[in-house]
């Protein structure tokens, strides 16, 4: 790392984390908008939440709802396939979880029925709500397959619009279409892009605060807020704390969000239902440009320390990985904690040795044969970075071939051990599945299979 960043980190994210809360102001917007696509899952379970939403918005902020026609990247490179994939079976779990209208014989629409759906929407003179209720009854119709329904309100939109001027044709038609390339369905206020489903939340948090909601929200219903826990009496939880379990966590070293999720797992999933955790790390990602601000918010949640830090490197994370291959299997989390503690909350460079000793507790017997003169860490001692970058690449090719025949997105990958089953899920916006695939794994351990909850995918 360079001398800069090492001195630097640490002071700037000091100031700013001390100013940012009283020099932070909420910027607001005269419009939200909703883009979407035909094809995409999540575009289908935010329509069923707009009207709603639309309801309660206040009168200065009316909702504007795009249909995007032009494809983006889908994240994280996954192919076509491997992406249609992970988002269907993940719709099928939020479905589940919030109560959405997702059968399970649902399937994104082909393109002859998505040119039909928008030939329909370019062509109807309704507005507001109506046109929101309208939308919402379009998806269900194609993710449902029910051409027979499509093309009786096809024939009836093109009657209609057979007696318009060309030019009314013309201006209906491009009102609700965007070239914008959409690769799933998010909101815009204010500048800023909020994920549909997954941040919609802290959307609506923020226009309550600015008083752009005439009532209180409602959606979500069985949203699981960090540090709250599903289960409070002591007979239901030591039966879930007895079940067989483990949770294995593949992080990339270098991202925040891996030491404020794996503090947080460690205290509230580990400690309160007896998970045991398992840390793949993985090779440098280049994850450590980040944005400070959601980052400081986001372990305010989730009541972790976070800052000074100093953003650790790929040296630093191939010092990590040296360190970590060398340690026993039962200390790996505990190091890890303390490495990571180092980088994001002393500011420590853990590719500097003088750090690196500073982050880790002497006197622990595995350490022994790797300290130097003045029992400092000498990092030659341990085993060659070699070694260390072969063992994290076996985690990457674990994460590249995928888990039970899909591929993730988005880090960490949580992969939940429970008996014979397993379910896997990614992102911080699914910690809450852990809990909740705990809690119906205990159902299977007291009614018959057939009764089991979840999607086990």
């Amino acid at each position: 790392m360079s001398l800069e960043r090492r001195w630097l980190d640490p002071m700037r994210s000091r100031w700013y984390l001390r100013h940012a809360a009283t020099a932070h102001a909420l910027k607001t917007g005269d419009t939200l908008t909703a883009y979407l696509r035909l094809d995409d899952v999540y575009s289908y379970l935010l329509v069923q939440i707009l009207p709603q939403l639309n309801d309660i918005l206040a009168q200065a902020l009316p909702l504007k709802v795009l249909l995007s026609t032009a494809l983006a990247p889908n994240p994280s490179g996954l192919t076509a396939s491997d992406w249609q994939a992970y988002s269907l079976a993940d719709a099928h779990v939020l479905a589940e979880q919030h109560r959405f209208i997702f059968q399970a014989n649902c399937k994104p629409p082909d393109t002859a029925l998505q040119q039909q759906a928008l030939e329909i929407l370019a062509n109807t003179p309704l507005t507001g709500e109506h046109y929101l209720k309208l939308l919402q009854n379009i998806f269900h119709i194609i993710w449902q397959q029910q051409t027979g329904k499509l093309t009786t309100l096809l024939s009836m939109s093109r009657r209609r619009c057979a007696g318009l001027p060309v030019q009314a044709q013309q201006l209906s038609s491009v009102e609700h279409l965007t070239h914008r390339p959409v690769s799933t369905a998010f909101l815009t206020f204010a500048g800023r892009d909020y994920r549909a489903i997954d941040d919609l939340l802290r959307l609506t948090r923020k226009l309550r605060y600015l008083k752009l909601l005439t009532e209180e929200p409602v959606f979500l219903i069985n949203h699981i807020e960090w540090r709250e826990h599903l289960v409070s009496d002591p007979q239901i939880l030591a039966d879930i704390q007895a079940l067989p379990k483990k949770l294995t966590l593949y992080i990339a070293l270098e991202d925040p969000i891996s030491w404020l999720l794996l503090a947080y797992l460690a205290r509230d999933m580990q400690d309160y239902y007896n998970v045991p955790l398992e840390v793949c790390p993985l090779p440098y990602q280049g994850r450590d440009d980040f944005n400070w601000n959601l980052m400081q918010r986001l372990a305010k949640r989730v009541g972790v320390a976070f800052g000074p830090f100093c953003r650790p490197d790929a040296a630093s994370v191939s010092t990590m990985a040296q360190v970590l291959y060398a340690t026993p299997p039962q200390e790996r989390l505990a190091v890890t904690l303390k490495m990571l503690a180092g980088a994001w909350t002393k500011g420590l460079d853990l590719s500097y040795p003088a750090h690196l000793n500073r982050s880790l507790t002497q006197g622990q017997q595995w350490i022994a044969p790797y300290l130097g003169t003045g029992s400092t860490l000498d990092i030659p001692r341990f085993m060659p970075s070699t070694e260390a970058q072969n063992w994290l690449k076996q985690h990457q090719q674990q994460v590249q071939h995928g888990f039970n025949g899909l591929k993730f997105p988005d880090l960490p990958i949580m992969s939940l051990h429970i008996g014979t089953k397993t379910q896997v899920f990614c992102s911080l916006y699914r910690v809450w599945q852990v809990e909740t695939t705990l809690v119906n794994a205990l159902v299977t351990h007291v009614e018959p299979p057939a009764t089991l909850a979840g999607s086990v995918l």
